[in-house]
Parts: structure tokens; C-alpha cells; sequence
């Protein structure tokens, strides 16, 4: 029980910090790494 607490917590701290990361990048940055904002979400649940 207590692990999944934990594993829970850090995947959405990872998710999170991923969210916070691109969307400080510009639109053009984020288009060279071929990513629209609207996408971040779904990018960032993927790197969990």
C-alpha cells in the first residue's frame, strides 16, 4: 500500500515537472522537437 503511494506520488511529480518544462519552451522550440502545445499533456503522461 505504502509503495503505491509513493510510486503514485512520483509519477505525477515526474509528470508534473515534464507539463512545467514544456510549456516554458516557445512555440518555436517546441515545434523543432516536433511537439504542438497541445500536445504536452499527452506527451508528459507518456514519460510516466
Amino acid at each position: 500500500m505504502t509503495m503505491n503511494l509513493i510510486r503514485n506520488y512520483r509519477n505525477w511529480r515526474r509528470y508534473r515537472d515534464t507539463v512545467t518544462e514544456l510549456n516554458r519552451l516557445s512555440n518555436r522550440e517546441l515545434s523543432d522537437i516536433g511537439i504542438s502545445r497541445g500536445d504536452i499533456a499527452f506527451v508528459a503522461r507518456r514519460s510516466i
